[in-house]
């Protein structure tokens, strides 16, 4: 008997190792990449200032925030520096009015949202005249 290509059994022996292909690759890439997303969605915990009062100095801030946007030095001695913490929503929910008028098929809206401005996060941090952390606060503006 000779046996030619292409026959149903073939077919069925390219399907079954396809198949066989595939569930050893999500075996074994399914569980890396859910474990990459995992780790790479983990946020690393904020930063308990409370605890930093009265030993956290100026040069430390910059270190771990980077440059603060605006610094004033106070006659006393005192720093006041501001950062950046988180900007605000870009998208935002709100209230629309509007009017409009139809004829036949057609229809034309004109319409005015209404929603608060997005304010951003920033971190004001007071230094004592010897660097080290007086108070924070979190602004918004």
């Amino acid at each position: 008997m000779v046996a030619l290509h292409g026959t149903k059994a073939d077919a069925m022996l390219v399907c079954a190792m396809k198949l066989n292909l595939f569930r050893i690759t999500t075996r074994v890439l399914l569980p890396i990449l859910l474990c990459m997303v995992w780790v790479g969605c983990a946020s690393t915990p904020k930063a308990d200032w409370d605890s930093r009062v009265g030993n956290f100095s100026y040069d430390q801030a910059v270190l771990e925030l980077g440059p603060p946007l605006v610094v004033t030095k106070l006659a006393d001695g005192t720093t006041v520096a501001e950062w950046l913490a988180g900007r605000g929503a870009q998208s935002r929910v709100g209230f629309g009015v509007g009017t409009g008028f139809h004829t036949g098929g057609l229809g034309v809206g004109v319409g005015q949202a209404i929603s608060p401005p997005p304010r951003d996060e920033y971190l004001r941090l007071t230094f004592e005249n010897n660097g080290l952390l007086r108070t924070w606060k979190r602004v918004y503006r």
